[in-house]
Formats: C-alpha cells, sequence, structure tokens
C-alpha cells in the first residue's frame, strides 16, 4: 500500500508560459475535425505494414473523414531499416501534408524512431502560417511516444495545440475499443471540459494547478535538451510516460530533467504509463525521489502514453490538474 499523499496548495498560473500568438482556445468549443474533412497520413518515425496502413485508412474513413495517405508512408530506408523512408523523404510528406490547405489534420502513422531526424531543415514560419486551414479552422497534429518531438516543435514554432494519442497504424489502436472511441472523440468532438483520469490513477503530492500542458515520452524530452524546440514547462503542467525503460536509464533520464531545470519549472506534474518498465512500485519511488519535495501537485499513472487502454492527452492545452488527497487524481482541460 502506498503512503498517504504529501499536500500542497492550490495555484493559479493561467497562461503564464504562453506566447502572445499561441492558438490556446484553438479547440476547446470547436472539434478539430468535422465529417468531410480531409486528413494526411504521415509516418515520420519508424515504417508502418501494409496492411496497418490500410486499417488506419479504413478506421478514419468510417469516422467520415477523407485520408491522404503521403507518398512515402510505405517505404523503409534500406540503410537504416528502423526509418520510414530516408529523412528528406518523410520532411517532406511531413511538410507537404501540414501546409496543405485543404487538410485539417495530420495523423502519424505510428512512432518508432527517427521524428526528432526531421526537425532542423523545416521552414518553421512557413509552418505557422499554414496552421489555418483553408476553411479558417486551426489545424490539428496528432501522435504520440516518437511523436514528442513533434509535439515540442509544434508548440515551440508553429503556436497550436496539439493531441497526443494513440496512432492508427499502432496494434493498440486495432486491439482496443477505449482508444478508438477515445482518439475519436478528441477528433470530433470539443476538448473543452474534458477529463483525463484513470482507475489506476493515484495523488502523490496533494494540490490543484491550471496551467499549460507540456511534456509526453521522457527519452524523447531529455534528448532534446539543448535543442531549439526544448521548452521549460514554466508554470505549466509537465506530463512524463515511457516504455521499455530500466530504472537505471529511467533515472539517467530524470536527472537530465533535473540537472537543466525542466522539473523545476512546472508547476504540476503528471505521470502516465510505464509500460514494460522497472516495476511500478520501484519506477513510483524513483520519480518522488525527483518531484516529491519540488512543492507541486503530482498525479501518478494517469496511463497517458503506452498503456494498451492509453487515454489522449492535449498539448498546449489550458487544463487544471486536481489531485485530491482522498480521491483519484484528474486532468481537467479548460473550457471557454
Amino acid at each position: 500500500m502506498s503512503a498517504a499523499p504529501q499536500t500542497v496548495g492550490v495555484a493559479d498560473h493561467g497562461h503564464a508560459s504562453t506566447d502572445a500568438g499561441f492558438l490556446d482556445d484553438a479547440f476547446l468549443s470547436e472539434a478539430p475535425l468535422r465529417p468531410g474533412d480531409r486528413v494526411r497520413l504521415v509516418a515520420p518515425s519508424g515504417p508502418s505494414s501494409a496492411a496497418s496502413i490500410a486499417y488506419a485508412v479504413e478506421q478514419l474513413s468510417i469516422w467520415g473523414l477523407r485520408p491522404v495517405v503521403g507518398r512515402h508512408a510505405h517505404d523503409t530506408d534500406r540503410q537504416l531499416p528502423y526509418l520510414a523512408g530516408t529523412d528528406d523523404d518523410r520532411r517532406a510528406d511531413l511538410v507537404e501534408a501540414w501546409l496543405d490547405p485543404e487538410a485539417q489534420a495530420v495523423v502519424c502513422l505510428r512512432g518508432g524512431y527517427g521524428a526528432m531526424r526531421l526537425l532542423d531543415e523545416i521552414d518553421w514560419s512557413a509552418m505557422r502560417d499554414a496552421r489555418i486551414s483553408a476553411a479558417g479552422r486551426a489545424k490539428l497534429l496528432t501522435g504520440s511516444s516518437d511523436v514528442t518531438a513533434l509535439h515540442q516543435a509544434w508548440g515551440a514554432h508553429v503556436g497550436v495545440p496539439t493531441l497526443f494519442s494513440p496512432m492508427p497504424a499502432n496494434a493498440v489502436f486495432h486491439d482496443s475499443s477505449f482508444i478508438r472511441a477515445d482518439v475519436h472523440r478528441w477528433m470530433m468532438e470539443p476538448w473543452g471540459g474534458r477529463v483525463i483520469a484513470g482507475p489506476q490513477a493515484e495523488t502523490l503530492v496533494a494540490g490543484e494547478v491550471r496551467g499549460r500542458t507540456f511534456g509526453g515520452n521522457l527519452s524523447l524530452i531529455a534528448a532534446s535538451i539543448g535543442a531549439p524546440e526544448f521548452t521549460l514547462p514554466t508554470g505549466g503542467i509537465a506530463i512524463l510516460e515511457d516504455i521499455e525503460e530500466d530504472l537505471y536509464r529511467l533515472d539517467n533520464l530524470m536527472i537530465q530533467l533535473q540537472r537543466c531545470g525542466w522539473l523545476r519549472a512546472a508547476a504540476g506534474i503528471v505521470f502516465g504509463s510505464w509500460h514494460d518498465c522497472a516495476p511500478s512500485d520501484d519506477v513510483r519511488a524513483l520519480m518522488m525521489h525527483y518531484v516529491g519535495d519540488l512543492g507541486v501537485p503530482v498525479a501518478w499513472e494517469l496511463g497517458i502514453g503506452h498503456d494498451p487502454e492509453a487515454p489522449s492527452v492535449p498539448m498546449g492545452a489550458t487544463a487544471r490538474l486536481c489531485a485530491p488527497a482522498t480521491e483519484h487524481p484528474r486532468l481537467v482541460v479548460e473550457s471557454i
């Protein structure tokens, strides 16, 4: 049995970490997508099978969307077979998809590795200029895991909220009706008032805070330290998750975030899933070693990330972390 949670006060950091041009409220009262919208499917990281891409197209079509698959989405790099084609080809698909004025969303097919390799050669001014579609609505980027690199870049350079969500060419999307229904809601319904919670969620440090959401996969965030898109979650809610990492590796990653000030900058911390990592109790103790004395609310195991039933979570949206001492914690997206 875990120890009783610590307690800190209630804080409201508003939009302290935002810039004037960030579209904070883009999807709060209006759904990101509508039936008939065009969505571009890209593979910025690892390769997908033809069958999994076909399933992704089928599922999005069932939702009434018009999916268009990137020209190189079926590729595999000859020299580096863990990549879905060359850097230039993957980057070209990603940029072409986002710059398409008729597209309302760019959906990453799967993670793996490779998205960070694309960032330095992208014209971010052009990407920012294209964040509103021809229909006059903000565009959406979706994906998780390795796509954390894109979430960071979109937050730093494009200035629009994104959706950290399971991806349609991954097995969990096929296997979990919960994931499919949850992603559908985030794509096809407004975000304001949505709640992210989970049956295994625990409060580690009680309290309540409001701020913009940051984060994603721990390994990717640590790997981005010093890069142009690396951003401290100042006054925001930091979200962390990972997969298949030994305890010493998680320790190494967390000490990097501690030393660069990333952990200290957050006004609240949410831990997602640690699928196939070290034993959960050991991971929890390690994380508390790094965040337990920061004086901010801390929620454990909201399931975000690689859990077989992982919920989606917006990045760059203003939310309230509610971590009561005697109830399950939850993350609530702000309403207009």
